[in-house]
């Protein structure tokens, strides 16, 4: 196998990025040039080459935990790998998923709940680029309310390693001021998402004719 060191210095993946633009190299030489340097264990066309064939298996569902799984590769280049693809994709990549990025959005995902006659309380989970992972209904609950706890909510979006959450439920009653109950419910659903490293961005509610943000 060739290594690093035994290729002409002008035919080294940065330098012939530099000399020719990007489009000159390889698939293969752009991982080596991401990559940098290799290890005592590894040189970087070891890394570079099991990389391009994770990429290869994996494609879009790639992760950071299956580039810790190669052998040389540290959580410093594995981040820089990750966060180079990402990058690339929310600047790209056409979005298959809509971007949530205000409540307009968020109740455009909502028109389903807006008449139902007993109360819905829905959770959207959303990745780093506000991008819809799931929609879920959380609980039904009577005509005037619903029980809402934290562990409910946040269980699937924990599952989802999503970012962050935006809530919402609908009042059958018509009424859109929100309740004492939905601004406690608000507050501890903030609260456990500070926890975890979810950030609540909105909590709405919805009725036949209007919404109103409680954040």
């Amino acid at each position: 196998m060739t290594k690093m060191s035994d290729r002409r210095k002008d035919l080294r993946p940065r330098e012939k990025l530099q000399a020719r633009g990007a489009e000159a190299l390889s698939d293969y030489e752009l991982l080596m040039a991401i990559i940098g340097s290799g290890t005592a264990q590894a040189d970087v066309t070891k890394i570079a080459r099991d990389v391009r064939k994770l990429i290869a298996e994996k494609g879009s569902q790639l992760s950071y935990e299956d580039l810790l799984n190669i052998k040389s590769l540290g959580p410093a280049k594995a981040t820089q790998i990750m966060a180079g693809y990402e990058l690339w994709r929310r600047q790209f990549e056409v979005p298959d998923r809509p971007i949530i990025d205000s409540p307009e959005k968020a109740v455009e995902q909502l028109a389903d709940i807006r008449d139902k006659k007993q109360e819905y309380f829905v959770c959207l989970t959303l990745d780093g680029a506000n991008r819809l992972i799931a929609k879920r209904i959380i609980t039904i609950g009577t005509l005037t309310s619903s029980l809402v706890h934290p562990r409910e909510v946040f269980a699937e979006a924990i599952t989802d390693r999503a970012a962050s959450i935006i809530v919402a439920h609908n009042h059958p009653s018509g009424n859109l001021e929100p309740s004492q109950a939905d601004r406690d419910v608000t507050k501890r659903l903030q609260s456990a998402g500070e926890l975890l490293g979810i950030e609540l961005i909105d909590h709405v509610v919805l009725t036949s004719k209007d919404y109103k943000s409680i954040i």
